[in-house]
């Protein structure tokens, strides 16, 4: 099970969100290259960045930093927030992510994603973005009707693989993954999940263990910046 650190963009800032709002933003450094290198000298065999510009605005707002971490990372990063169309994500590719993660699109434009999905195969991901069971959608601004199992049952019938599973209220409250919401994603599909959005410790960390083999990896950010846990002890942990 990968331990994957969160590299969330602002303004060309790293940053992160209190359940996505805005206005409630902590700056965690003014260079996002460095940033993401440092994770890299600490042992991340992977990166999860998001560019949150883009996902409130639906165009990217971060692509010349994104393409600047592409081009001195070795290891994979995954790309979201705001790629809405083909051309999105094969400039996302072309920057250098290893995959792409859709989000609003695979609700607003199902079409599109399934297409997406047979072109690049598993270099797409889906993220699903919940919020009382509900999918939400521009930034997370936007409560759509569908709720977050529907979503994913039409996810593994257009072909995707992987989702990551983001439960909003906890999103950067370190107050502990959806495991209820994650049982029953397991149970109604096949599909393999990335968690995110409230780890804050080892107990955390050692409650997704009990899913490994269905829970490919565990996205961490508020609590590696805040010193909560080490990249070190969690990578040992979930090793």
């Amino acid at each position: 099970m990968q331990v994957i650190p969160a590299v969330d963009l602002r303004g060309g800032r790293c940053v992160r969100l209190y359940q996505g709002q805005l206005e409630r933003e902590t700056v965690y450094g003014d260079d996002p290259v460095a940033v993401a290198s440092r994770w890299e000298s600490l042992g991340a065999k992977m990166l999860h960045v998001v560019d949150l510009d883009g996902a409130f605005r639906g165009r990217s707002g971060n692509g010349a930093a994104i393409a600047a971490i592409g081009r001195v990372l070795q290891i994979p990063f995954q790309v979201g927030g705001g790629i809405r169309s083909r051309d999105d994500v094969v400039r996302t590719l072309a920057a250098g992510a290893s995959r792409v993660i859709l989000g609003t699109v695979a609700v607003e434009q199902p079409g599109l994603t399934e297409g997406l999905v047979a072109e690049f195969g598993e270099r797409i991901v889906v993220g699903i973005d919940a919020r009382g069971g509900r999918v939400a959608v521009k930034g997370w601004v936007e409560e759509s009707a569908l709720q977050a199992m529907e979503l994913a049952r039409r996810l593994e019938a257009m072909g995707v693989k992987e989702i990551i599973y983001t439960d909003i209220s906890r999103d950067g409250t370190l107050h502990g993954p959806d495991l209820a919401g994650l049982e029953q994603l397991l149970a109604a599909t096949s599909l393999q999940v990335i968690m995110s959005g409230g780890i804050s410790s080892q107990e955390d960390l050692l409650a997704l263990k009990a899913y490994a083999g269905r829970v490919r990896g565990v996205i961490i950010g508020q609590a590696l910046y805040s010193n909560r846990l080490t990249l070190k002890e969690a990578m040992e942990l979930l090793s």
